[in-house]
């Protein structure tokens, strides 16, 4: 299944409780459960004013559908090419 990195703008969220936080988390992987295993949440990043997370997922749709279903936002969704890291060239 190909793998997805979503931005969500969330102003503030870099502010929120570890228990808020907790929340979040609940609330995706319930929603998760509901949909089945056509998406998978592997990671999020948090930031002063946006989450990043990597999904694999059958479509973008399917992503699409688990942001509006667990009613967060993903304004930006890229499908993931390619992985690099220090040992792409080599060294």
């Amino acid at each position: 299944m190909p793998k997805y990195v979503i931005e969500r703008d969330m102003p503030g969220v870099g502010d929120l409780t570890a228990a808020q936080l907790g929340e979040a988390s609940r609330t995706s992987c319930n929603t998760l459960k509901k949909i089945g295993p056509r998406v998978q949440w592997v990671q999020s990043y948090v930031t002063a004013n946006k989450i990043y997370c990597i999904y694999i997922a059958v479509n973008e749709e399917a992503v699409r559908e688990h942001a509006r279903q667990a009613g967060f936002p993903a304004n930006e969704i890229s499908e993931v090419r390619a992985t690099i890291d220090p040992t792409t060239g080599g060294a």
